[in-house]
């Protein structure tokens, strides 16, 4: 370099770029719900995956298969005796048949051969952002996503 330019250090440069990853990751927090949206949503999608998991079991093996959730303990329990936690800040609710449950504090989804279910609705919900799993009762389709607006 000749006398006299200055130019940026390598410390000065990664500075530079820790701040800019920072002020990102504030700005997408603060667009999603912050943490307890980043939650709402991992679990959401998790419980989604544990209920495609069910129907492809059910499928592919021919046997009924099902899905239990217990609201008060906020765990799950599925197929090949896969089970998992989910937050307990969640606040968790669940519509579907009730001649499966064998408690009212417990959730089920069963699965046909066929793919079919018994169908059912678990709503999830952080403060007042809601992320609602719906289950089909025919086709055993499994729906997850947020909800958009109040009665939805």
């Amino acid at each position: 370099m000749p006398a006299g330019v200055a130019g940026m250090s390598l410390l000065e440069m990664l500075l530079v770029l820790a701040l800019v990853a920072a002020i990102a990751l504030m700005a997408a927090m603060a667009m999603n719900g912050g943490l307890e949206g980043l939650k709402l949503r991992s679990a959401g999608k998790s419980v989604a995956a544990e209920l495609r998991y069910a129907r492809t079991r059910a499928i592919a093996t021919g046997v009924p298969q099902q899905f239990e959730l217990n609201l008060r303990q906020h765990r799950w329990q599925g197929p090949d005796g896969r089970q998992g936690d989910l937050p307990a800040a969640l606040k968790l609710s669940y519509t579907g048949a009730g001649q499966l449950q064998s408690r009212a504090d417990t959730g089920v989804v069963r699965f046909f051969e066929d793919g079919a279910s018994s169908g059912g609705r678990i709503d999830l919900s952080a403060g007042s952002a809601v992320w609602r799993v719906d289950v089909a009762w025919i086709t055993g389709e499994v729906r997850s996503g947020p909800l958009r607006g109040p009665g939805q």
